[in-house]
């Protein structure tokens, strides 16, 4: 099946990289016309060249920006029916809560929580004036169970996205708005990369607890966030959507 966002309007923050950049591509794929917000310039052009889409130079911990980046995606294409919130940072600093310092924590929290926030505030007074919309934020398994790896203010701030995008799904679900919480599993991303390169024996801990053995691929979460995206999910809303092959499901994972 092809064209499930024929007509949408999709924003996309952290859309230069990871399961950002798979997402914007599938989007486009599948027929929507794309807005990438991100702090990579450079990147962002090359992201949406070829695509039916812009970018915007964005700052998620900034009101401002934020504002700007869905006014831009309204003015420039009539709607805003999909807003994938997914920017976030998982720092080397952010560790366990007896070694994280105030800097750190809040910094995190500001880029993971706070952007959401802010792209939720800015993106539903336009899908509210539609009468539609699918908001999609990116939370974690890390949310419903501890990290094998100590990072307290990324489980924190993750743990706020999905009580964020509980309420916000209950709240709006009847003026035809849906609000879910993606909940991915360990993903073979450049961050991830990073830290096997840093820290090898930290990374197999996450490896050993996936019952498939394996992370997972941008590629394969990016077809579940289409899946909420789409009218595909027209009766999923408030959700704790977990692709994270069987981790949460796991009470022992045979090596």
């Amino acid at each position: 099946m092809t064209g499930r966002l024929d007509g949408k309007v999709a924003v996309v923050t952290g859309g230069c990289s990871g399961i950002g950049l798979a997402t914007v591509r599938r989007f486009a794929e599948e027929g929507a016309r794309v807005v990438v917000g991100d702090v990579d310039a450079e990147r962002g052009k090359e992201v949406v060249d070829g695509i039916d889409g812009l970018f915007v130079a964005c700052d998620v911990t900034r009101k401002d920006d934020v504002d700007a980046m869905f006014k831009t995606a309204n003015e420039a294409f009539g709607s805003v029916d999909i807003a994938f919130n997914n920017a976030g940072i998982s720092p080397p600093e952010d560790d366990s809560i007896l070694d994280t310092d105030l800097d750190a924590w809040r910094r995190v929290q500001e880029v993971n929580l706070t952007s959401v926030y802010l792209c939720c505030k800015a993106a539903l007074p336009y899908m509210l004036e539609q009468g539609r919309g699918s908001i999609v934020n990116t939370a974690s398994f890390v949310a419903v169970m501890g990290a094998a790896t100590s990072q307290i203010s990324y489980s924190a701030s993750k743990g706020g996205v999905l009580s964020m995008s509980r309420e916000l799904g209950v709240q709006f679900a009847r003026q035809g708005v849906r609000v879910n919480a993606l909940c991915p599993g360990p993903v073979n991303t450049p961050l991830l990369r990073e830290l096997f390169a840093k820290d090898e024996e930290r990374a197999q801990r996450r490896l050993v607890h996936v019952p498939m053995g394996r992370f997972a691929e941008p590629e394969e979460i990016a077809n579940a966030v289409l899946f909420l995206a789409s009218d595909d999910s027209s009766f999923i809303t408030a959700s704790t959507f977990l692709v994270d092959g069987g981790i949460s499901g796991a009470y022992v994972t045979p090596l």
